[in-house]
């Protein structure tokens, strides 16, 4: 994941950047899926390596397809990247080991999921109860989500006439003044 990141970050051929963000979100389902986190590795490859890579495959179809060249680089988004993931990585510091029996999650919750969700929800199927009934509105929102995103890349892009591509303005204004000659 991280030399796909790197990729990412040193290739100016934007088709290739999109390739490698849906290689990058299908790792990170892998990633998930080792952790025994299916439902997270599900949404992972539907959002971040079929919908995004969708969108901005879309959003690449009118613009331009080479990304234009920085004057000056800046050093504060690094500082600032660096910084959060510093934040971050502070903040796992006091989490329990991975797998620990003896932890919050595996003393409370998952008993709780494991004895009680058939007689809560009446779904004989834990993971069923689980995805749709204890998450449900995470699942509403993630799909609330999805779809503003959606929205919001399609009102920025606009659609029929307003779409130009670099150098196709003139063609169609010119065909525009021909046909009304």
């Amino acid at each position: 994941m991280a030399a796909t990141a790197i990729a990412i970050n040193v290739i100016r051929r934007l088709f290739a950047v999109v390739m490698l963000s849906g290689i990058f979100s299908l790792l990170a389902a892998a990633l998930w899926v080792h952790l025994m986190a299916v439902d997270v590795a599900f949404t992972e490859a539907a959002v971040g390596a079929g919908i995004s890579t969708l969108l901005m495959l879309a959003t690449l179809a009118i613009t331009s397809t080479v990304e234009k060249p920085q004057l000056k680089k800046s050093t504060v988004p690094l500082l600032i990247v660096l910084a959060t993931g510093a934040a971050l990585i502070y903040g796992t510091l006091d989490m329990p080991v991975y797998g620990d029996p003896n932890a919050p999650a595996n003393k409370h919750v998952y008993p709780r999921y494991v004895q009680g969700s058939e007689k809560e929800v009446g779904v004989p199927n834990i993971v069923t109860s689980v995805l749709a009934s204890y998450r449900s509105y995470d699942t509403l929102g993630e799909t609330v989500v999805i779809f503003t995103a959606a929205i919001g890349v399609l009102l920025l892009l606009g659609r029929g006439r307003n779409r130009w591509r670099p150098g196709q303005r003139r063609a169609v204004v010119r065909e525009d003044r021909e046909k009304e000659i």
